[in-house]
């Protein structure tokens, strides 16, 4: 069993040296845009839920979420600071089979949450253009999932700055509305805690989903740490920045909207538009939903970036044709994954896949177990190799990471539909099969190399 970082990474491939680098603002600004974007989409949980559970569920989850995640991921950057991060680390610690179902599951499971953001672009657009529908509609998503994967392919530079420019373009109308609602609070936004007319499992269950969609994804930002500058400290660094801004992001707007309306029957998703126009007039509705449509943007903008260097970093080391690995020479992305993925996005976006990306979050949940795995792993693997990071309180700590986000997963899982029953072990079962057809079928072999 290997006690020292050097036979471990024997393991790993070699970075790729043309890979660009930025720095913290515009990865703090991809991961935000990646892990938040905005207070969109989001709004159901008040009527399904109860506002007040709602914003305890906003408030605490990710106590037990996202940032046990970010702990297991902070420690194995540390120790293994890779391009294709946690899909490495899983590999690193659990074997090849293990790391393709890792990658795999991330890069798949992405398809149907990508191409519905361009669909809810032409949503945004409808509201004023009520002309763009079916054909038209399908159109416009494509173009905008095509320009975003053209402007991702053109360099990290472009789209980490792009991002900086969207964030600061949702920030304003937000800061808006809560300016002017602290002029005209009425009710208390924590009552009542539960719906009077539903049961409580519901409720608890519905709600615990939406918040967990809402702050899952925290182990994506490794999948470019090759693109960081001085990646050890900037990942730590973006991480403790992502958790409160999001947690603000979520509850701030809102709580302000709901005490001033106090008509939480009525929120339902990106009804943040709505309550805007009703409490600042159509000045500021209209700024909020060119926010949405910003924060939309900015949701697929980042997605693209991440998930599309996890297939490159596969074909890199062996698990996938060698042609989708290609780093283009002048820009320095995977320019074959971003082509691959948005022409999945473009066809999904022909059909409605809103019912379906909600088997999406099944493939997060075992990306991020896998994640959770892979740092109780390493400490029996590497119990002695140099940490910049380590999770904090030893076993205790590991316990932490580890109990809270598996129980829930579990709750997650009991609460999940019928269609998603039916349909989301079935996408984790192409793991397995796509891993033997692969290896066995098309003779591909994990490329073992080192990292530098």
């Amino acid at each position: 069993m290997p006690k020292t970082l050097s036979e471990a990474e024997k393991s790993l491939p070699i970075k790729d040296s043309q890979l660009r680098q930025i720095g913290f603002l515009p990865l703090l600004a991809l991961f935000y845009g990646y892990t938040a974007g905005g207070p969109f989409g989001y709004e159901g949980i008040f009527h399904d839920s109860g506002p007040g559970m709602a914003i305890l569920f906003l408030a605490f989850v990710p106590f037990f979420w996202s940032i046990p995640i970010s702990f297991a991921s902070a420690e194995l950057n540390s120790i293994l600071p890779v391009q294709g991060g946690f899909y490495r680390w899983s590999r690193a610690a659990f074997g090849d089979f293990w790391g393709f179902q890792c990658g795999w599951w991330n890069w798949t499971g992405t398809f149907l949450l990508n191409s519905l953001y361009g669909v809810l672009v032409m949503d945004y657009l409808s509201e004023y253009l009520p002309w763009i529908t079916g054909n038209i509609k399908w159109a416009g998503a494509c173009l905008v999932l095509c320009l975003l994967a053209y402007m991702n392919a053109r360099g990290i530079q472009i789209a980490g700055w792009f991002s900086v420019a969207l964030l600061v373009a949702v920030f304003i109308p937000v800061a808006w509305l809560c300016a002017v609602s602290l002029f005209h609070l009425h009710f208390n936004p924590m009552l009542p805690i539960v719906p009077p007319d539903q049961p409580f499992g519901a409720a608890f269950g519905r709600g615990l989903a939406l918040a967990m969609w809402n702050y899952a994804g925290y182990e994506q930002l490794s999948s470019m740490t090759g693109e960081m500058k001085n990646p050890q400290k900037t990942f730590v660094r973006i991480l403790a920045w992502n958790t409160p801004m999001n947690i603000l992001t979520y509850i701030l707007p809102t709580t302000l909207a709901l005490a001033v309306l106090g008509n939480w029957q009525e929120w339902k998703t990106d009804y943040i538009v709505t309550a805007s126009r009703l409490i600042g007039g159509p000045i500021l509705g209209a700024a909020m939903l060119i926010a949405a449509m910003i924060g939309t943007l900015s949701l697929s903008n980042s997605t693209i970036l991440y998930t599309t260097r996890i297939p490159a970093t596969m074909a890199q080391d062996g698990y996938l044709p060698s042609w989708l690995g290609k780093i283009h020479p002048r820009y320095g992305t995977p320019v074959r994954a971003i082509a691959l993925s948005a022409l999945v996005y473009c066809i999904l976006a022909k059909y409605p896949v809103e019912d379906l990306v909600n088997i999406y979050i099944w493939t997060r949940i075992a990306t991020t177990l896998l994640t959770l795995l892979a740092a109780w792993r390493m400490r029996q693997k590497l119990p002695n190799a140099a940490r910049s990071f380590k999770i904090p309180c030893g076993a205790a700590g590991i316990a932490y990471i580890l109990i809270f986000p598996a129980i829930l997963c579990a709750v997650k899982v009991y609460y999940s539909e019928p269609l998603v029953l039916h349909w989301a072990p079935l996408l984790l079962a192409s793991g397995p099969v796509a891993y033997a057809i692969l290896r066995w079928g098309f003779h591909m072999t994990p490329n073992p190399a080192r990292v530098e």
